[in-house]
C-alpha cells in the first residue's frame, strides 16, 4: 500500500478542481454541490454546502489518483454517516440515471441488430447491469448498510464482519468485455455506428466510475468500519 501525494487541498480553487480533472464533475450532485460557485475554494463550497471537506478531498483524490490511499490520521478527521450518505447517492445515480440512459440508447441499437446479435447483446448487457444491482442494491444496501449503521448506534453483532465486504467484491469484468466485443467488434459496420461510439463511451464511463466507487470503499470505508469493530 503506497500513499500519493495529495494533488488538492481545501485551498484549490473548486473550479480549478473540476477543469483539471473532468470525472469530478459527476461527484457534485452525490454531495448535493450545485454550479455557481464562483472563485470560491473547495472549503468554502463545501461549507456552503454542509459537506465535509476532508471527505470531500479524499473521494477526489482517489477518483483522480487510483494509488492514492487515506492514512489513518485522514480518516479520522471524517465522519463515517457521511461517508454513507454518498455511498447511497451514488448507488442512486447509477440505478435512477446512468442505467436508465444506457437503456434508451442501447435498445435502438438491440433492435437494428435483428436476431443474429440482438439477443446477445441484450443478454449480456442484462447480465452486467444484474451483477451490479445484486452487489449495491441487495448486498450494500441491506447487508453491509445496516450493519455500519447498527455500529454506529453503539451496538454490536458478531453476525457479519466488515473483512467480508472485500470478499464479495464482484469482478464483472469478462461480462463487460463481452458486450463492448459485440459492440465494437462484431457488429456490421452500417449498424448505427455513431450511436455504437456514444454508447460505447457511456458504458466504460459507467465501468470507470463503479471502480472508483470500489475504491472508495476499500480504502476509506472498509478500514474505517474495521476500527470501529476493534475498538
Amino acid at each position: 500500500m503506497t500513499q500519493k501525494k495529495t494533488v488538492f487541498s481545501k485551498d484549490t480553487k473548486f473550479a480549478e478542481l473540476l477543469t483539471g480533472d473532468r470525472r469530478l464533475l459527476q461527484l457534485l450532485p452525490r454531495f448535493g454541490i450545485g454550479l455557481g460557485f464562483g472563485d470560491r475554494n473547495v472549503a468554502q463550497v463545501c461549507q456552503m454546502n454542509y459537506v465535509n471537506t476532508s471527505l470531500f478531498l479524499m473521494i477526489c483524490e482517489i477518483y483522480s489518483n487510483g494509488s492514492f490511499w487515506p492514512g489513518k490520521e485522514e480518516l479520522r478527521q471524517i465522519d463515517l454517516g457521511d461517508l454513507l450518505s454518498y455511498l447511497k447517492a451514488s448507488h442512486r445515480y447509477y440505478l435512477d440515471e446512468r442505467f436508465p440512459h444506457i437503456e434508451e440508447h442501447l435498445h435502438n441499437i438491440i433492435e437494428a441488430c435483428g436476431q443474429k446479435y440482438g439477443p446477445m447483446l441484450s443478454h449480456f448487457y442484462d447480465e452486467y447491469k444484474q451483477e451490479v444491482m445484486r452487489h449495491i442494491q441487495y448486498y450494500e444496501e441491506e447487508v453491509v448498510f445496516p450493519y455500519i449503521e447498527t455500529l454506529l448506534n453503539g451496538q454490536r453483532t458478531d453476525s457479519y464482519k466488515i473483512n467480508e465486504f472485500e470478499h464479495n467484491h464482484t469482478n464483472i469484468q469478462d461480462t463487460l468485455d463481452d458486450m463492448m466485443n459485440i459492440l465494437l467488434k462484431y457488429l456490421p459496420g452500417d449498424i448505427l455506428p455513431k450511436e455504437r461510439i456514444e454508447i460505447s463511451y457511456d458504458i466504460m464511463d459507467l465501468s470507470d466510475d463503479l471502480n472508483r466507487h470500489s475504491l472508495i470503499e476499500e480504502r476509506i470505508l472498509i478500514p474505517y468500519v474495521e476500527s470501529l469493530e476493534n475498538v
